[in-house]
């Protein structure tokens, strides 16, 4: 078949490298797509938002399936556009429609249908700059450390922890009156602050049925020791210890289910990813927030983990006939180093040609690019804040971290960054 896949970064690389594996792959094109994804498919210059070009480009090239990598153009309605055009409303599409894709939209919506669904989370109120003092007062009646979250998309910075009355006070007033995130703070939601383990769900649902894909856990913290700034993610390690049977168990029954059913009830028909963020507190999970995709790196370490043809299981969730997918799970660990580019998440530089990359000596190690591109001298340089997301796989976590900074170690470019202590905590949990 003939898919289009959205997205440029190395979630949207790893789907193109999984997607080519696939017998079923015709022609793959990706949209904008990367360095890396062009080993794959055929890259297009078309923005992940431009809605009248990615129809133009389904109806010319006849495609068979729309795969939507990040969120942004789900929030914004792309499943809903491609549907009120008669020339692709009958082209499959992987990804929620603007209803369903509040539930990463919009946290006050998300907290809400929990609330309703009866899914486990912490406690909450959202606040405007018409009731700010009310936000305030709320806030002094809260323990500390207190979470204030945007209301809407804010590329993954949108959540402070605050460790004092006095700045959490301050950062409501930045975010409701100073517009800190922009338009997605115009609601705050201020949130009870959950402490335990957290850890990553995926699921892939056609609205109807669902398959529970391999786990993950991400590192946000630039730093060493989950210190510093939060960014997009550093790393992850897949699968994830502490998330036993027993526990996954309780995920499906508390929070998958209700979720799926919760949906339906409501009348969302969602075909797509959903992205669970859950924090384990002592052995019960609760929510901390849902995505409406994959996730970026988590993707990195999740899918080579996964035997069965991937292309089928996106093909599955579109056309609602995901029951009948058989998901099959390699017993392989997998740990994902993201380098980044110096300054990162904070003002960094473009354009550093990046070397190494043709001498990958580690065959238990995947290379995926996000902010590359090419030069017109064909190197391939810096693109972005993460640029490469390096997965290593072995028989054990071990194993599996010492494939990927082995290959780390073979990559430079001028300022280039990363964390040295990817998935050093689980191997202290002894796994």
């Amino acid at each position: 078949m003939n898919i289009l896949l959205i997205g440029s970064g190395g979630r949207e690389n790893a789907f193109a490298w999984k997607i080519k594996q696939s017998e079923k792959c015709k022609k793959l094109w990706i949209a904008p797509g990367n360095a890396g994804s062009s080993a794959f498919g055929q890259n297009v210059s078309i923005g992940v938002n431009d809605f009248e070009k990615i129809k133009t480009f389904c109806i010319e090239n006849k495609i068979d399936l729309l795969v939507v990598g990040p969120e942004e153009p789900l929030v914004k309605g792309l499943r809903d556009f491609m549907a009120q055009n008669p020339e692709v409303s009958g082209i499959p599409i992987v990804g929620p429609g603007k209803s369903g894709a509040r539930l990463e939209g919009s946290k006050d919506f998300s907290k809400n249908f929990m609330l309703t669904h009866s899914i486990p989370t912490a406690s909450y109120a959202t606040f405007t700059i018409s009731n700010l003092q009310e936000g305030i007062d709320y806030l002094k009646k809260q323990h500390l450390p207190i979470v204030l979250k945007a209301d809407g998309l804010a590329a993954g910075k949108g959540v402070l922890i605050c460790t004092s009355y006095d700045e959490a006070e301050k950062s409501l007033k930045e975010m409701l009156v100073g517009q800190k995130f922009g338009e997605a703070s115009d609601r705050v939601v201020i949130e009870t602050f959950l402490e335990g383990i957290e850890l990553s769900v995926f699921v892939a649902t056609d609205g109807e049925s669902y398959k529970l894909l391999p786990e993950a856990k991400d590192y946000k913290r630039i730093g060493e020791g989950d210190t510093g700034l939060n960014t997009g993610g550093m790393g992850a390690i897949s699968p994830v210890p502490f998330a036993d049977q027993a526990f996954m168990q309780k995920v499906e029954e508390r929070i998958i289910k209700p979720t799926i059913s919760g949906l339906k009830k409501e009348n969302i028909d969602f075909r797509g990813f959903l992205f669970i963020g859950l924090m384990k507190m002592g052995d019960d999970p609760y929510v901390i927030e849902y995505n409406v995709r994959m996730g970026d790196p988590e993707t990195q370490a999740v899918l080579p983990r996964i035997e069965s043809d991937f292309l089928e299981l996106l093909y599955a969730t579109a056309n609602k006939t995901l029951k009948d997918y058989k998901l099959e799970i390699a017993p392989i660990k997998t740990a994902t180093v993201v380098m980044v580019a110096g300054g990162y998440p904070n003002g960094y530089e473009k354009g550093k040609t990046i070397s190494g990359l043709e001498k990958n000596t580690i065959q238990q190690a995947i290379t995926f690019h996000a902010g590359t591109k090419t030069n017109p001298a064909n190197e391939i340089i810096t693109n972005g804040g993460r640029v490469l997301g390096i997965t290593g796989f072995g028989d054990t976590v071990e194993k599996a971290i010492e494939n990927a900074y082995q290959r780390v170690g073979q990559i430079t470019w001028e300022s280039a960054n990363y964390r040295k202590d990817i998935g050093q905590d689980i191997l202290e949990l002894g796994n």
